[in-house]
């Protein structure tokens, strides 16, 4: 582990000596300075995780010293030194953002130990900075595929709510990437540090399901030999996903509504109610509102999911992201059986985007895996799934209303239009599709004035 860098500053050269020795001794490496214009320079161009400064310097002062750093890193520790006369001004350096004052003349541990808090709470601080860093790159966008506005559109709300308390709920088919949405909800949050977990309100019978959210109490039934805390309550600071909500029990219903609207769930067995902090999203395959208009779920209940609503669109409807998607499974296939790369087929990749995916984009990865295996050095018509097969784009009709041939460049601009509406009109995604240049779209475009 690297030292921790120390600013001490100090006018007075003997007592700079003192820290330093001191500082040097318990493993700090020493930047020291004789003025403040002198350590903003040191603190501008060095890593320093703890400043040390005398309140009381010609020129800038300590106080001002403690504005200009602060400006420069607002999570900066730095340590306030003066006279028992001038602890009036530490008291207002503590206001200011200090992170803590020692009176002079000082205890030598006193001081060291007030100096390894700050290098600690500077070190939590990075910590905690580098660790939403790597959150948000596992758990960003970039790990959702697609640059088709219907899925833009659900990155636009995921922004705007990620970061409140709001409960969502997320419609979609199976297949759509409910999770992966959820997972961004979470990891896009002040809660992104605790817990997030998820359970499948489909997949367990209901008295094991009620156990599994709300917990239970020690000899609550047969085989309950301690106290479960139960997932709302193991979620606690974090996220809990409901995922396929629609399938919840009526008698559970009711339950899962006291339980958020007074924040508290009481653990089968128990009798007295426990707080829980956990923030509630669900999911689901099913329309809730025909649900509810059936009498299969409760209306309330609804209703205090459904505060922001997210419908992920089916694959069919984003077409334009089909071959991002395609070959991004392609080349994570690649990396995982540790194989070179293969392309994708123009014909492969028109069946592909003209098949109508009911499964979606756990569909789409099974046939490019299918593919991936049974294929050589590129993925072929034949390699994938005979009813995707069956999907293959059939060559133009090479005669126009009068029955004359086309030329090539007509043809040519047909299946440039055709690309252009399956992409709906995104660039981008058409370029891709067509396996040409951007820029060399554009000028077909300009040329066959479909800009």
């Amino acid at each position: 582990m690297s030292k921790p860098n120390v600013l001490v500053v100090e006018d007075e050269q003997l007592m700079r000596s003192i820290l330093r020795q001191l500082l040097e001794n318990v493993g700090c490496r020493v930047f020291t300075a004789d003025s403040a214009e002198h350590a903003l320079e040191i603190f501008s161009h060095e890593d320093i995780t703890a400043t040390l400064t005398d309140i009381k310097m010609a020129g800038m002062d300590g106080l001002e010293l403690l504005d200009q750093i602060k400006a420069i890193d607002a999570e900066a520790a730095v340590i306030i030194m003066t006279a028992y006369s001038s602890v009036d001004s530490a008291i207002a350096a503590l206001r200011k953002g200090a992170y803590d004052y020692v009176t002079k003349p000082f205890v030598n541990e006193d001081l060291l130990q007030t100096v390894r808090n700050a290098i600690r709470t500077k070190e939590l601080f990075k910590e905690n900075r580098n660790l939403r860093r790597e959150l948000d790159k596992h758990y960003s966008f970039s790990e959702i595929i697609g640059t088709s506005e219907a899925l833009q559109a659900v990155f636009r709300v995921v922004e705007k709510v990620a970061d409140t308390n709001a409960s969502v709920l997320i419609e979609g088919e199976s297949g759509t990437g409910k999770e992966l949405i959820a997972r961004a909800l979470h990891y896009k949050s002040r809660r992104a540090a605790a817990p997030f977990l998820a359970v499948n309100c489909g997949a367990l019978p209901e008295s094991i399901l009620e156990s599994e959210l709300f917990g239970h109490a020690k000899g609550a039934f047969t085989g309950a030999t301690a106290d479960k805390k139960g997932l709302f309550r193991s979620a606690d600071g974090g996220t809990l996903l409901l995922d396929e909500i629609g399938e919840m029990p009526p008698t559970l219903q009711v339950k899962l509504l006291r339980a958020l609207q007074e924040h508290e769930v009481t653990p089968v067995g128990a009798s007295v109610p426990v707080k829980f902090d956990a923030r509630i999203l669900a999911a689901t395959n099913k329309n809730l509102e025909s649900e509810v208009a059936a009498n299969r779920f409760r209306e309330d209940l609804f209703y205090r999911l459904n505060v922001i609503e997210i419908n992920l669109p089916p694959l069919r409807e984003r077409q334009a992201d089909i071959p991002l998607l395609a070959k991004h499974f392609a080349a994570k296939f690649a990396r995982e059986q540790n194989t070179p790369e293969k392309i994708i087929s123009k014909e492969a990749m028109s069946a592909l985007l003209n098949y109508e995916w009911r499964g979606n984009v756990r569909e789409l990865e099974n046939a490019i895996e299918r593919a991936f295996i049974l294929s050589n050095d590129e993925i072929e018509l034949e390699n994938l799934p005979p009813k995707i097969k069956s999907g293959a784009k059939h060559n133009f009709e090479i005669r126009d209303p009068e029955g004359l041939r086309p030329t090539l460049e007509e043809i040519e601009r047909r299946y440039i239009r055709e690309i252009m509406t399956a992409a709906a009109d995104d660039k981008t995604a058409a370029a891709e599709i067509l396996g040409i240049d951007l820029s060399t779209l554009y000028r077909k475009l300009k040329r066959y004035e479909e800009i």
